[in-house]
């Protein structure tokens, strides 16, 4: 009974570390998205190049995502989870020091390829600490990325209203951030492969499981993508609302966002991965379909409310569901992050080709329908079922009688 009572408490342990690593993760993004001007001012790039060289977050994390698996059977997943998020952390530093467009694009390749491996060593520890408690968590760990990105752009708004350099103010940030994370880290769960574990290949595409788990995880980061870059955009050029209006709309819809994502786990826990994911698809399609025939602000913001709430649990449902789909949790999440970076990188231009050939609402018609994929592919979350596919030797028991 003592035994069984330690698992728990190092599991519960595990779970508050892994979600301060989260709120890292999100911090840092928070903190680099606030001073992008400044940054693009002292690398002296126009709009047009920063575009480009904002593509190589990306397709940094896409080129590095699949090396997590075998950097973590190396070193085991808390070491290497310490060492990513450190490296994760300090590459914040690296795009403020950058003084023109082919560095700011090799900063921004090294800051992304950190992420994406910090991002799948978390979300596989954070599978692993659900299995064993046998309940949902995915959906908080993520409300707490989100969280960690709200206090990270609050940070940076105000060291940009100050004026501040933003060099100093990553570099005291990612002092920061670096500290919180590799302390954190000391109370995730130590996994070591199994001394007659094959080691994952240093580099491997997903298997089709990912992909099928990935296409609805792209629906979910398309419309999200979609959202957060041209809400406010929609508001002034399709219903001519004021600034303030429109960025209020995007406010409204990151909110919206992360309270979902907190509250999301125990929604996730009484319905089941499959009839909520269903849900929230009915949820985006309506947020979309109010989008696209508003005729006054309200409505549109109400729509975009709607779709937040309807695709926020998607993408934690999608990598707790990829980690349970097979024999090696990491390279399926992997897979699954891969894609969903994927659609990330390229929803915001395509939404803007789109609109430039017709208009705002067709391509946000573009967005409802993919919306539409959420309810018709729901199904394929079906394994996630911790009762059936989770490992029977790595529940914690009950330990009450």
């Amino acid at each position: 009974m003592g035994n069984v009572i330690d698992d728990l408490r190092e599991v519960k342990r595990s779970r508050y570390a892994v979600a301060a690593v989260f709120a890292v993760h999100g911090a840092v993004t928070g903190s680099f998205a606030t001073r992008v001007p400044w940054i693009q001012d002292h690398a002296g790039v126009s709009a047009g190049q920063l575009g480009i060289a904002l593509a190589f977050p990306a397709l940094g994390a896409s080129v590095a995502m699949p090396l997590a698996g075998s950097v973590s059977h190396r070193f085991g997943a808390r070491n290497a989870l310490r060492g990513l998020i450190a490296l994760w952390t300090l590459s914040l530093v690296l795009p403020s020091l950058a003084p023109n467009l082919l560095t700011l694009c090799l900063a921004l390749f090294v800051y992304g390829a950190t992420a994406g491996m910090a991002d799948v060593a978390m979300n596989a520890l954070g599978v692993e600490v659900e299995n064993r408690l046998d309940r949902s968590i995915m959906s908080g760990l993520h409300g707490m990325w989100s969280a960690g990105a709200l206090v990270g752009s609050a940070a940076g708004t105000l060291a940009a209203h100050l004026g501040s350099d933003a060099r100093l103010h990553h570099v005291l940030a990612a002092a920061v951030l670096t500290v919180i994370g590799v302390l954190s880290c000391r109370w995730v769960l130590d996994l070591q492969p199994a001394e007659d574990e094959e080691p994952p290949p240093r580099f491997a595409l997903p298997p089709r499981s990912a992909l099928l788990i990935g296409a609805i995880g792209f629906c979910a980061v398309f419309a999200e993508g979609a959202s957060l870059d041209w809400s406010a955009v929609y508001l002034r050029e399709q219903l001519e609302t004021s600034a303030g209006l429109a960025a209020a709309c995007t406010t409204g819809f990151t909110l919206t966002m992360a309270i979902a994502r907190i509250a999301g786990d125990k929604v996730v826990d009484r319905f089941g991965a499959v009839r909520t994911v269903r849900a929230s698809g009915v949820f985006a399609v309506l947020g979309g379909l109010l989008i696209v025939v508003a005729e006054h602000p309200a409505v549109a913001m109400s729509g975009f409310a709607l779709m937040g709430l309807g695709i926020a649990v998607v993408v934690p449902l999608c990598f707790a569901a990829a980690g349970r789909s097979g024999a090696n949790p990491s390279l399926a999440i992997a897979g699954v992050a891969t894609i969903t970076y994927t659609s990330g990188l390229i929803a915001p231009s395509a939404i803007g080709l789109l609109a430039q050939a017709t208009s705002l609402m067709v391509s946000f018609c573009l967005v409802t329908l993919l919306s539409c994929g959420l309810v018709a592919f729901a199904r394929v979350l079906r394994p996630g079922d911790r009762a059936k596919i989770g490992r029977p030797d790595s529940a914690v028991p009950d330990p009450r009688p």
